[in-house]
């Protein structure tokens, strides 16, 4: 295995996964969906294996989940003990934890239960001198605080003893909490816990902060005070989002609901935080980025070195002065908390180094495996973040841990783990070692006598050395598919948006592309931390052409210069900067390329292209590409009865739909089934539906038409609009990609249509135009044309549409 002995590493050590689904699920999915099949391919991936699962998937809400007191079986009881409290005065407790997802959830709380009128008050064990979860000190101080009832948020489930000092106090105890249930449960009155819920249950991926969001807004709605749910809403997406909770299930429903609503919060504390961030303007919807890297960081950093309390009365004061105050302590906190983090990191890595240049680097065949650093001025609320930097880089697991005393006798830290290795397990592997120790298969925390550090790694290497392999030792990129850089468009962006939310459960699309050119590079930031990029790819469609692309490779200046020719591994971001939106690549993965020089065939292997409507043809020496393009078979009668309607009040019009609605357009909105006294569907009809809202025009006559037998409406309601232009060049582009990529199977001038927002007569030009007659296809003009055909059709309007389909014409702005 190679190792980091040189001065300078060239390119970065990984392993690259690339996955390998089944083209034909790829393929039906993004025939059904109208998806690219680059993302089609993606769904596959994160294991959706089905047509009806991938509908599901794109349109949350239109699953029926169960009622959450049906999942849980302590929910009733919870909520009559908390109405019992709220009726009776009793003084109510909340214990609740200091990450983002215990500080939102004991806001969440407290604000429903102040709405309602309950006697609460919260409290929050300290990090630094008592650590993770109710102890007895504060059950204490509760009963002697007059507490009858405590309710426990994060937190709870492993607290055997302070809940049985509590029930021998006298005081109700409800638990609310998502960690691994341990072999002994507390002896609450009740637990809610969605690990004590089947697997498949949609609630199974709950954070502490969703379990909260369930038991208060049942609350609101059992006390008839329905007006508390909605900015509850927004504390659960933050907190969520922010303990990188599983974003499936009812997580996926409610974040897309929650990250709609956070731009436009009624609560000053979101506002505030919104604003000393600069994470977006009011008019956008948030993406889980600006959550996971602005708003969660503010919160969190507080619980890391500073007072849970200054997030507490961020998220629950009402007064905008109190509010940005609070704000801008978080700001100054998460400051503080990124100047640690990049000291103990550069620390760490002097020590890694250190280590490498004795001969015993942790990654060698007979190193330890596993990265094992202590060290006594270092910041126990940041070196868990420390510990996943260092993971990034190395590919090895980190246990990272300081002292908690000046002299130096006891060791607090945090572990991270890799694919295959399961912190958990490791950790009980070390229990001889250890003190305390918790945690999950990915991260996890411990405490042990630093006279036991030595024996504690001997456990850890042993279990490396069992459960890894030398092949595991190098940082994991995993990589849905390839992609060409012509591909990266921004209809493609606009798809991405619909896979989101993303994040745990429902990673982000990553694609590599090889043979990549660097054109240019520089390092950038303090200390030339980054890489900025400019590089190109040759257009496979057009090898006399090349497409430029920037890209950002962020903490990769250690890698400058880079060589000239690389494979890449990349997401695909949107960089706006004085008012000018751009996409550009976020690399995550870079290797030296396989074919340095990208080879063209020779003029004389290239086959000759024959276009035919014929269903099957084979040629010996030449490739034959299909064209399909079915017709549909609509009945005039039903015809006649469609009611045809502008779309010029789309909030009214949405208050009044009845029955089955379809959805269908280019940008259409999602609809709140909630909002709908009906159902609605989208995009491609199953049944018959009685409304049919076409947010644009299908992309020609023959899409409407379908659109029409498929659907049955009995109203059409028509928005004018157009679809972003593509532009000629960027068509043929697309079209010899696909021919070649095709062979010969079938080109479904439909699907394609429907895929690029074109009409079949404007593909059929922009052949003709490529040298191919399609001699079976009727007349048409120049691709200029017939481009500009296409947008006179996207504005046709509703009594024109009626008119031409009872006269049987096919219009002359659309074939």
């Amino acid at each position: 295995m190679q190792v980091a002995a040189e001065p300078r590493q060239t390119l970065p050590y990984q392993r690259w996964q690339i996955a390998s689904p089944d083209r034909k699920l790829v393929d039906k999915i993004a025939a059904s969906t109208g998806l690219s099949p680059l993302l089609a391919m993606v769904l596959v991936n994160q294991g959706i294996h089905s047509v009806a699962l991938a509908q599901q998937f794109l349109e949350p809400e239109s699953q029926v989940f169960p009622s959450p007191v049906e999942a849980f079986p302590d929910l009733a009881s919870s909520l009559t003990l908390l109405q019992g409290a709220i009726a009776t005065q009793q003084k109510i407790a909340i214990c609740g934890d200091y990450d983002a997802d215990g500080m939102t959830s004991t806001a969440l709380l407290l604000r429903v239960l102040r709405g309602l009128g309950a006697q609460v008050d919260y409290a929050i064990p300290s990090r630094m001198q008592e650590g993770y979860g109710i102890n007895q000190r504060i059950v204490e101080e509760f009963a002697t605080e007059g507490v009858k009832l405590i309710l426990t948020v994060d937190n709870g489930i492993a607290a055997v003893d302070p809940i049985a000092k509590a029930r021998a106090l006298g005081l109700t105890v409800i638990i609310t909490d998502h960690h691994d249930l341990p072999p002994i449960l507390p002896p609450a009155h009740a637990i809610l816990n969605p690990k004590l819920i089947p697997e498949d249950s949609p609630y199974r991926g709950l954070a502490g902060v969703g379990v909260a969001y369930v038991l208060a807004t049942l609350l609101a709605q059992a006390q008839g005070a329905t007006h508390l749910i909605t900015p509850l809403l927004e504390l659960f997406t933050l907190g969520t989002i922010a303990d990188l909770a599983p974003l499936t299930g009812v997580n996926r429903r409610w974040l897309k609901r929650g990250l709609a609503r956070l731009p436009h919060s009624q609560l000053a504390g979101v506002q505030a935080l919104i604003q000393v961030s600069g994470c977006a303007a009011s008019t956008t919807v948030l993406k889980p980025d600006a959550i996971g890297f602005r708003l969660g960081p503010r919160i969190n950093a507080v619980g890391r070195i500073a007072d849970p309390q200054t997030v507490i009365e961020l998220l629950t004061t009402d007064d905008p002065t109190v509010a940005l105050e609070r704000a801008m302590q978080c700001e100054q906190a998460n400051l503080e908390r990124r100047q640690l983090c990049t000291q103990i990191e550069t620390e760490a890595i002097d020590l890694i180094q250190t280590l490498v240049s004795q001969g015993k680097a942790p990654w060698y065949p007979d190193g330890d495996w596993v990265i094992v650093l202590v060290h006594p001025d270092w910041h126990h609320g940041v070196i868990g973040i420390v510990a996943s930097r260092l993971v990034e880089r190395y590919g090895l697991p980190v246990f990272i841990g300081t002292y908690e005393d000046d002299a130096h006798t006891h060791i607090r830290g945090s572990a991270r783990g890799i694919p295959e290795f399961d912190v958990f397990a490791a950790l009980q592997a070390c229990q001889a070692a250890l003190e305390r120790f918790g945690g999950h298969r990915a991260a996890g925390g411990f405490s042990l006598s630093a006279a036991k550090l030595t024996e504690m790694r001997s456990h850890l290497r042993e279990f490396a050395h069992h459960h890894l392999q030398p092949e595991h030792l190098k940082p994991l990129v995993q990589i849905d598919g390839s992609a060409a850089f012509y591909q990266l468009t921004g209809d493609l962006y606009e798809q991405i948006n619909r896979l989101h939310p993303c994040g745990i459960g429902n990673c982000e699309p990553v694609f590599w592309s090889t043979n990549v050119e660097v054109v240019k590079h520089r390092t950038v930031g303090k200390a030339g931390a980054h890489l900025k990029l400019t590089l190109a790819q040759t257009d496979p469609t057009q090898p006399q052409q090349q497409v430029l692309m920037k890209a950002m490779a962020w903490r990769w200046g250690i890698y400058h210069p880079l060589p000239q020719w690389v494979d890449l591994a990349y997401r695909l971001r949107e960089n706006t900067w004085n008012g000018q939106t751009i996409l550009e690549l976020e690399v995550l993965g870079i290797r030296a390329s396989s074919n340095p020089t990208p080879a063209h065939p020779p003029k004389d292997k290239i086959l000759p292209l024959v276009v035919t409507q014929a269903q099957t043809s084979v040629l010996v020496g030449q490739q034959f590409v299909v064209l399909h393009c079915p017709e549909p078979t609509l009945l005039p009668e039903h015809c006649q009865k469609i009611r045809w309607q502008p779309l010029n009040h789309w909030p009214h019009l949405l208050k009044d739909l009845k029955g089955h609605s379809l959805m269908y357009g280019y940008q259409r909105p999602y609809v709140a089934a909630t909002s709908l006294a009906g159902t609605v569907a989208y995009d491609r009809p199953r049944q018959p539906c009685q409304t049919l809202i076409l947010w644009t025009l299908p992309p020609s006559w023959t899409h409407l038409r379908w659109l029409l037998a498929l659907g049955q409406p009995q109203a059409i309601y028509i928005r004018n609009s157009s679809p972003l232009r593509i532009e000629a060049l960027e068509l043929r582009s697309r079209l010899k990609f696909e021919i070649a990529k095709n062979g010969n199977q079938p080109l479904n001038l439909l699907h394609l249509g429907q895929q690029w927002w074109v009409a079949p007569s404007t593909l059929i030009s922009a052949l003709r135009e490529m040298g191919y007659p399609c001699s079976n296809f009727p007349k048409t003009g120049s691709l200029e044309q017939e481009l500009e055909r296409l947008q006179r059709w996207y504005h046709c309007s509703a009594s024109q549409l009626a008119a031409l389909l009872l006269s049987g014409v096919t219009p002359q702005s659309n074939q």
